[in-house]
């Protein structure tokens, strides 16, 4: 069954829908605190959606106005069919066209070649977050050059 594109939504508007998603992939399945999941920076974020064709939310993303990506969350069902790739190009598009020169993001360490392969290169040591092993990630933007 084919899923929307994701869209960029305000969190005031789909807090619930993307609440809901994030509490069943981080609190319930990998057991994150939900103390560390809310943090407080939600609402000054960029998020994205992707819905089932049905409309129900099944997956989001935010990007912080520093330029920060996290909250990548898919529901279990629906993995394995490029949802993440394609909530993470949007909000990697997002950056870009808000003139950010590089997107950063912490990195479960089980999802190290999924970022890869959106082009993101590791940076520091792998470090212990909610109790998961995570790697920092970053995406410099090329710039034009000025010749």
């Amino acid at each position: 069954m084919k899923v929307n594109e994701p869209e960029v939504v305000r969190w005031n508007v789909a807090a619930h829908e993307l609440t809901r998603i994030r509490r069943q992939v981080f609190v319930v399945e990998q057991k994150v605190p939900l103390e560390l999941e809310i943090d407080g920076l939600d609402p000054v974020s960029t998020h994205v959606v992707v819905r089932a064709p049905t409309g129900f939310a099944i997956g989001t993303a935010r990007l912080l106005p520093d330029g920060h990506i996290g909250r990548v969350a898919v529901q279990a069902p629906w993995r394995g069919q490029g949802l993440g790739q394609a909530m993470m190009q949007t909000l990697i598009d997002f950056a870009r066209n808000r003139g950010d020169a590089q997107v950063l993001l912490n990195a479960q360490a089980t999802a190290l070649g999924f970022y890869r392969r959106l082009g993101f290169k590791p940076q520091g040591d792998v470090f212990m977050e909610a109790g998961i092993p995570h790697q920092c990630m970053c995406l410099t933007f090329q710039t034009a050059d000025p010749d």
